[in-house]
C-alpha cells in the first residue's frame, strides 16, 4: 500500500502517458507488420523463383538479426542515411524508426505463419471456387485468406506477445514509452526497484487483457468448424 501513495501515485500519469505510447506503438506496428508479412509471405508463394529465394532470405536474415539491433540500425542508420543523402529533408522520429522497426521483424515472422497457413488450405477448394468462375481476387478474399486467417490467428497471437514485450525495446532511442517513463522516474527518486517492478506489472496486465480477446478472435474465426473437430474427436 506504501508503493501506492508514495513514488508510483506521484508518477501515476506519466506512466499512464507511457502506457498509451506503448500500446500506440504496438498496434500500428501489429497492423503494419500484418500487410507486410502478407505481402512476404505472397512473395513465397510466388511461382518465380527468384522472389521466392529473395524474400526467403530477407526474412531469414531479420529474424536471425536481434529486435535491438533491429532498432538501432533504423534510427541511427536511416537518419545518418537521410542526412547524407537527402541533406535531412526527412526527419525519423523515435515512434516512426520503431514502428519501422518492429513492424519489419514481426513481419518476417508472420510471413512464414501466413505462410504455412495458406499452404494448409485445401486445393481442391480453391480449384472449386476458380470452377464456379471467381476471379483470382475472389478466390483469395473469400475462399483462401478466411482459412488462412483461422489457421494462422493462435501462431500470430504468440507473435502479438512477443511485440508488446519488444517495444520496451524503442526506449534506447528516446521514445517516451512506459519503459522510459519508468527509467526517469526511477532516476530522479532513485527508487529503481519500485518503477521496474511496476513496468513488469503493467507488461503482464496488458499481455493478460490480450488473451480474452485473442480467445475471442480465435472463437469467431472457428465458427463452422467447431462441429467437424468434435465430430472428428468423438
Amino acid at each position: 500500500m506504501e508503493l501506492l501513495t508514495g513514488p508510483l501515485a506521484d508518477y501515476a500519469l506519466p506512466l499512464l502517458q507511457g502506457v498509451w505510447v506503448t500500446l500506440q506503438l504496438a498496434f500500428a506496428s501489429l497492423t503494419v507488420g500484418l500487410l507486410l508479412g502478407l505481402a512476404l509471405a505472397a512473395c513465397r508463394l510466388s511461382a518465380r523463383s527468384w522472389l521466392r529465394r529473395g524474400v526467403g532470405l530477407a526474412t531469414a536474415l531479420l529474424r536471425g538479426v536481434p529486435e535491438f539491433v533491429i532498432v538501432l540500425v533504423c534510427y541511427f542508420g536511416l537518419s545518418n542515411l537521410i542526412n547524407n543523402h537527402l541533406d535531412g529533408a526527412i526527419e525519423i522520429s523515435p515512434f516512426g524508426a520503431g514502428v519501422f522497426a518492429l513492424s519489419v521483424v514481426f513481419s518476417a515472422y508472420a510471413s512464414e505463419v501466413f505462410r504455412g497457413a495458406f499452404a494448409a488450405v485445401p486445393a481442391g477448394q480453391v480449384l472449386a471456387a476458380q470452377a464456379l468462375g471467381m476471379r483470382p481476387a475472389q478466390v483469395f478474399w473469400v475462399v483462401r485468406l478466411p482459412q488462412a486467417w483461422r489457421i494462422a490467428l493462435p501462431s500470430l497471437g504468440n507473435l502479438w506477445q512477443s511485440l508488446l514485450k519488444d517495444t520496451s525495446l524503442v526506449s534506447v532511442v528516446g521514445l517516451e514509452d512506459l519503459l522510459k517513463k519508468a527509467q526517469m522516474g526511477a532516476q530522479f527518486t532513485h527508487q529503481p526497484f519500485v518503477f521496474y517492478l511496476a513496468v513488469a506489472a503493467a507488461y503482464l496486465a496488458l499481455l493478460a487483457l490480450s488473451h480474452p480477446v485473442q480467445a475471442a478472435l480465435e472463437r469467431r474465426a472457428q465458427r463452422g468448424y467447431e462441429p467437424h473437430l468434435q465430430g472428428g474427436t468423438a
